[in-house]
């Protein structure tokens, strides 16, 4: 049985939701589903898949937020334990009216960090069906994971994730 690692960052609201509903989606008994606040060096062994999710940061880059941002610690997690070539998943929530300009921007800083070390991002996304303006996290007309507007379009949330789970089981060879 493969082994599949769900790390998201808020602890409550839609993101958490959503990565229980990703859980759900892969049937449970194969997943481990922490908070990237709990995640250290020993959360990532052993896993065939990582996906990992977030929200818009609340400021203007992740710079900015850096303050008290549990990403930094999460992502030193990855100097002791390298992904070397391990596939990773990214779903990113935001909310294309209020942000039209940075939905899930968020996403582009994940799959930067987690290809800094040595994982294969599967799982791109489509942005049709979405109305935004802009996003870091479009790279050749694709979303680099799967966006999810829970705010605006919640009534589309179970079937994207369902065929984004069924996408990157696919993609990273889990079944």
């Amino acid at each position: 049985m493969k082994k599949i690692g769900i790390f998201y960052w808020p602890v409550k609201g839609n993101v958490a939701t959503c990565a229980k509903k990703i859980e759900a989606e892969f049937g449970g008994s194969q997943t481990k589903l922490q908070t990237i606040d709990n995640a250290n060096s020993e959360s990532l062994t052993g896993l065939d898949l990582i996906i990992v999710g977030g929200s818009t940061t609340g400021a203007d880059s992740w710079q900015q937020a850096r303050g008290n941002n549990p990403w930094f610690d999460f992502y030193a997690n990855f100097d002791k334990k390298p992904l070397a070539g391990i596939p990773v998943a990214i779903f990113g929530l935001g909310d294309q009216i209020l942000y039209p300009d940075h939905f899930v921007d968020n996403m582009k800083m994940i799959k930067v960090e987690m290809e800094k070390a040595g994982g294969r991002i599967v799982g791109r996304w489509p942005t049709e069906g979405y109305d935004f303006t802009g996003s870091e996290a479009v790279e050749d007309d694709k979303f680099v994971g799967l966006a999810l507007d829970h705010d605006h379009q919640n009534d589309l949330t179970d079937e994207r994730i369902g065929t984004w789970v069924k996408q990157i089981k696919k993609e990273a060879g889990i079944s």
